[in-house]
């Protein structure tokens, strides 16, 4: 009989893996994250745990080793198949071994294997990886530490992936640990986290260092996020140096150099914006997304956040483009799609009271498959955007297809909720062209999604050109794929080797040229892992692209990956512990518990089960009762739900009207008043529509603006210039 007492699983077996404890060390741009597993057998028998769990999709996996009482066994990187026989081999024989492995369909999920752990023994496990940090709106950098490894869904064709054992949030049974060290070019302002942190420790008088700690009592109930603020807009160039141990001329014998762009727009660019484009808004209407997007007090479901969303995007589309929307499950359904007018905005509008949560699984290929196969408009630039929760397994093959089309298209993709998948979202958007934005915690989508259309209407940079100058004798290698182009409030990372020896100068110089607005602009400056990871992925995605027959690919990514010790899609790290006396007596084999998506979802064979919640019918937000009443040609019409947003009867805002003015005029001025006397902390969700509807008004050419300003500051009780608005 099990002994339940201590840590167990929901099958009320004992749980091998006791704490996890993170180092984070932040230079710039890149983090480098170590992590330590301790696992202890506290059964009668020898034990196997594995542990199935999630990392950022840009992670370089570089070092794997454990500990075993005094004795440290450094894993090795080999091909997988022949790692997972020298696994094998170890545990027939009765020796220990450690086998770590990248999912097949998704590079964000990682599969770890402890095997012959005598009774009572206790392991150490660690596990480096270096990962790029993300901009977000607000010009923070984010480090995520994934916590919640969500179902994926595998369509109807495929086979199953590797099995995940997993429990409600607040019920993880080992501990979690983090202490950050943070260190930039550029003074750090603050450190913030969705997870309560013990004050920020700055290390020198300039604050360009500085330490940060997770307080104690972390209830591992949601992903960890760090963010970190400084003047990100200045352009930098990092060189990390070789490895001492490696041959020169190797990837890891030389220098790798990496640059960061990250340009800021002036004012002219981010107030123009273009009224051409072809608009699909792809939504995933799959049985998890009724899950709740937090688990805050007033939290909203995930498919009802979706709902708002595209209520706000369809109010600020200019008048001329196309617009389509497509939900998808386990099929999909597309609207139209037509050209924006009044007329088709309100046929939009009704369809999308009706989405709901009742596709079934989630099957984003044969969507995007459909979208690819129609012909784009003339003139009508294609912009995808992308929502889902990111539940799927064929995470690859999605990124194949996005990249194949990628000519033809920019995809900007919003990953909703804890658990995500990083690889399927930033994958997404990397290989369109696009942007990426994660919605967690007690985040509102509704600004994440306007800065995405703000970039799909605004110039972005183009003609990205760079122009390395190195000494005699010096070459510089390119790791990464070119860089078509960069929005507003997005950063560009290149990687180069840097191979060679200067025959007499020692400087050198890399030059970024790129166009905006069609105003040449250019920039003159004077980390290894993430190079060779870069390189590796580029690779994997030739070799799938040729359906693995592009001979000597797959062979270079293996060499590249045991040359550099970074994990790739087909390699694993292999250690073996060698103990002088073989392991005895049957060996169980336990499934470490991963943290699961909110326990509204119940998941069965890939297929997501949602439990109703508590029926309510909130009032809806003022805001976005005001949006709701908004024409497609920007103005608000003279009625009683305007007036009821604006807290006045109908009589209340007619009275006051100057007498030569139109009474459209006069709502739309009202309301223009209303946003921003009342909303200006929401103003990235409605700066769109408050410019359609200036616009509109100075279309009419209407006499008296300034006489109606000041007549609805007096009615609302506000101070708005008319230089405020716009007009």
């Amino acid at each position: 009989m099990v002994n339940c007492c201590g840590l167990i699983t929901v099958k009320n077996e004992p749980v091998p893996l006791k704490s996890i404890a993170v180092e984070v060390i932040v230079k710039g741009h890149v983090a480098t994250v170590s992590s330590t597993l301790q696992y202890e057998n506290q059964e009668e028998s020898p034990l196997e745990a594995i542990f199935v769990f999630p990392l950022p999709g840009e992670a370089a996996i570089c070092r794997f080793s454990a500990k075993i009482g005094q004795t440290e066994v450094v894993a090795e990187v080999q091909e997988k198949q022949k790692a997972r026989d020298q696994y094998d081999d170890a545990l027939s024989s009765g020796q220990q071994a450690f086998l770590l492995e990248e999912s097949d369909e998704s590079p964000d999920v990682f599969k770890l294997s402890v095997g012959s752990l005598p009774p009572g023994e206790k392991a150490s496990v660690s596990l480096d990886y270096v990962t790029e940090l993300a901009v977000q709106a607000d010009d923070g950098l984010r480090l995520c530490l994934p916590a919640v490894l969500n179902p994926r869904y595998q369509p109807q064709d495929r086979g199953g992936s590797a099995q995940v054992s997993s429990v409600p949030a607040g019920s993880v049974p080992y501990s979690l640990s983090l202490s950050a060290s943070v260190s930039s070019p550029h003074p750090i302002c603050r450190v913030e986290s969705n997870c309560p942190l013990d004050p920020l420790n700055y290390l020198n008088t300039e604050k360009t260092q500085a330490t940060v700690s997770l307080a104690a009592g972390h209830q591992f109930d949601r992903d960890v996020e760090l963010l970190y603020y400084q003047d990100t807009h200045q352009p930098t160039a990092i060189v990390e140096a070789a490895q001492t141990s490696a041959k020169p001329g190797s990837l890891m014998g030389d220098p790798v150099v990496m640059l960061s762009m990250y340009p800021e727009f002036p004012n002219d660019v981010m107030s123009s914006m273009t009224s051409h484009g072809e608009f699909l808004f792809v939504v995933d209407r799959s049985g998890s997304m009724s899950c709740l997007i937090h688990s805050g007090p007033g939290a909203q479901d995930r498919i009802g956040s979706a709902r708002d969303t595209l209520l706000l995007l369809l109010k600020s589309l200019p008048i001329g483009c196309y617009f389509n929307i497509i939900g998808f499950g386990s099929s999909y359904e597309s609207f139209f799609p037509v050209k924006y007018s009044q007329k088709t905005m309100d046929e939009a509008l009704q369809k999308v009271k009706g989405i709901r949560a009742d596709l079934g699984g989630t099957e984003i290929l044969q969507p995007l498959k459909h979208i690819y196969s129609q012909p784009c408009l003339p003139d009508q630039p294609r912009q995808l955007f992308l929502f889902t929760d990111g539940e799927v397994g064929n995470t690859k093959e999605v990124l194949d297809l996005v990249k194949a089309n990628s000519g033809s298209h920019r995809c900007f993709s919003f990953g909703i909720g804890e658990g995500a998948s990083s690889a399927l979202i930033s994958g997404v958007a990397k290989q369109g062209g696009g942007h990426a934005q994660f919605i967690t915690g007690q985040d509102r989508m509704q600004p994440k999604v306007m800065q995405s259309l703000r970039f799909a209407l605004q110039p972005a940079v183009v003609d990205i050109s760079v122009k390395w100058n190195v000494p005699k004798g010096v070459s510089v290698t390119p790791l990464s794929p070119p860089i078509r182009v960069i929005f507003q409030g997005q950063r560009a990372l290149l990687y180069a080797q840097v191979t060679g020896e200067s025959l007499g100068d020692t400087e050198g110089s890399v030059t970024v040229k790129y166009s905006l607005a069609e105003q040449p602009k250019q920039h003159c400056l004077y980390c290894l892992q993430l190079g060779a990871r870069t390189l590796i992925r580029s690779l994997e995605m030739e070799e799938r692209e040729g359906d693995g027959k592009k001979k000597g690919v797959k062979e270079k990514v293996v060499e590249l990956s045991v040359q550099s010790g970074v994990s790739s899609a087909f390699t694993a790290f292999i250690a073996v512990h060698k103990v002088g006396e073989a392991v005895q007596g049957p060996m169980l084999r336990r499934q470490v518990p991963t943290l699961l998506c909110p326990p509204l979802v119940t998941c069965i064979n890939g297929t997501c089960f949602v439990c109703p919640a508590p029926a309510s019918n909130p009032a809806m937000d003022p805001l976005l009762q005001l949006i709701s009443l908004q024409k497609a040609s920007g103005s608000w019409v003279l009625e009683a739900p305007l007036a009821e947003v604006l807290g006045k009867t109908e009589e209340e805002v007619a009275k006051p009207k100057p007498a030569p003015v139109d009474q459209e005029v006069w709502a739309t001025v009202l309301a223009l008043v209303w946003l921003y006397g009342f909303k200006m902390e929401a103003q990235e969700e409605w700066q769109f529509l408050a410019m359609k509807a200036v616009s509109w008004i100075q279309a009419q050419k209407a006499a008296s603006v300034s006489e109606c300003i000041q007549a609805g500051n007096t009615l609302l009780g506000c101070q708005v210039q008319k230089e405020t608005l716009g007009l």
